[in-house]
C-alpha cells in the first residue's frame, strides 16, 4: 500500500524521537508533499542544522515528492471544516489531502489524527 508521510513522522526519524523505528520502516516507497518538506526543513533549521545538511538528510530518505498544486491546495482548504476542532495546521491538511488524492495511507506521529473520519487510513508511529 502506498504511504504519504507527515512531517512529524520524518522528524521523529531525523531527531531520533519515539517512533523513529516505525517511521524508518514506513519510508521505503513512501511519498511526501512538498509542503511537508518545508515543515521538516524549517524544524531542522530551528534546531540549528545547516541548510545543506538538512537538504542532504532529506535527499537520503529517498522519498518521492508530491508537488503541491492547485488541486491539493483546494483539497487542503476544504479539510479545514473537518479538522479545525483538532487544531490541524496547513501542513497537516496538505499531508492528508495528498494521501486522499493518491489513495494512500497517512503515516504520522500525531495521535489526534486517529480521531478523524475522512475515508483515509491513518497510521500512527507512536
Amino acid at each position: 500500500m502506498a504511504r504519504v508521510l507527515d512531517a512529524s513522522a520524518v522528524l521523529a526519524f531525523l531527531l531520533g524521537e519515539k517512533g523513529a523505528d516505525a517511521a524508518l520502516a514506513a519510508m521505503p516507497g513512501s511519498q511526501i508533499s512538498t509542503v511537508n518538506i518545508v515543515e521538516v526543513f524549517s524544524r531542522m533549521v530551528d534546531y540549528g542544522s545547516p541548510d545543506e545538511d538538512v537538504r542532504q538528510s532529506i535527499r537520503e530518505l529517498a522519498l518521492e515528492t508530491v508537488n503541491f498544486d492547485e488541486d491539493l491546495a483546494v483539497r487542503s482548504g476544504a479539510l479545514r471544516r473537518e479538522t479545525a476542532s483538532l487544531g490541524l495546521s496547513v501542513g497537516d491538511r496538505a499531508c492528508l489531502a495528498t494521501a486522499m488524492k493518491l489513495g494512500a495511507t497517512v503515516v504520522t506521529a500525531d495521535r489526534a489524527w486517529l480521531k478523524l473520519k475522512l475515508g483515509v487510513t491513518i497510521e500512527c508511529i507512536r
